[in-house]
């Protein structure tokens, strides 16, 4: 995964599941999955352990290692 970076502070999160921490400004963010191509959410599927992401938006499913995570 790509660093994350806080949107206040431009320091990297550190990342824990859904979510991102800001060790110098010390607020924590959700994380979303985005589409690389629209920037657009992605629908999360998961089922037997696996997930993947699909973008609704034409591009289809969207491989774990191009999803780009956005702090909310």
């Amino acid at each position: 995964m790509k660093n994350v970076y806080c949107p206040d502070c431009n320091a990297a999160l550190e990342l824990c599941t859904g979510s991102g921490r800001c060790a110098a400004c010390h607020k924590v963010y959700r994380l979303e999955a985005r589409c690389p191509v629209c920037q657009q959410p992605l629908e999360v599927l998961k089922a037997c352990g696996a997930v993947d992401y699909f973008c609704r938006n034409g591009h289809g499913l969207i491989s774990k290692k191009r999803v780009e995570f956005t702090p909310v």
